[in-house]
């Protein structure tokens, strides 16, 4: 079972390659052996879901069984299962990330890599910082979150 968490600060190069941080990439060899998913994020924000291979495995036939006719059921289908890129790290955990999730997630040099428990998200820095500092007070706390004591 992985628990990933923590944020890292990491790069990219031009060609859209990032190195997983040490930590993580420790993780994931134990979860996983290095192979990934990685899609879009189905939420508002624009940043990429890093999942364990297993883990999207598990995820991946419950958005598949969704009933399709419904227009927001195929637009989380068309972007969870549309954009998933399989992969494995390299030797040197590096992973190359595609053109069309770099474009997604207005990724540049400049990320973060954000853990989730069961998965990573990877946010554009600027994105990130700017997500942080965005108000909260305007959304609906649901009764789980009013019975958790932090």
């Amino acid at each position: 079972m992985s628990n990933f968490l923590g944020s890292h600060a990491i790069n990219m190069d031009a060609k859209g390659r990032l190195a997983i941080p040490a930590k993580v990439r420790e993780s994931l060899a134990q979860a996983c052996a290095g192979r990934i998913v990685l899609t879009a994020n189905a939420d508002e924000e624009r940043c990429l879901l890093v999942y364990p291979e297993p883990e999207w495995e598990i995820l991946r036939p419950k958005i598949e069984a969704l009933p399709n006719m419904n227009k927001a059921v195929r637009r989380l289908q068309r972007l969870l299962l549309g954009n998933a890129a399989p992969m494995e790290m390299d030797s040197a955990g590096r992973i190359l990330v595609p053109p069309t999730l770099r474009n997604y997630a207005h990724l540049e040099k400049k990320l973060m890599l954000i853990g989730q428990g069961k998965k990573l998200e990877l946010w554009s820095e600027e994105r990130w910082f700017a997500w942080l500092d965005e108000s909260c007070g305007d959304e609906d706390m649901p009764p789980e979150m009013e019975a958790l004591s932090l």
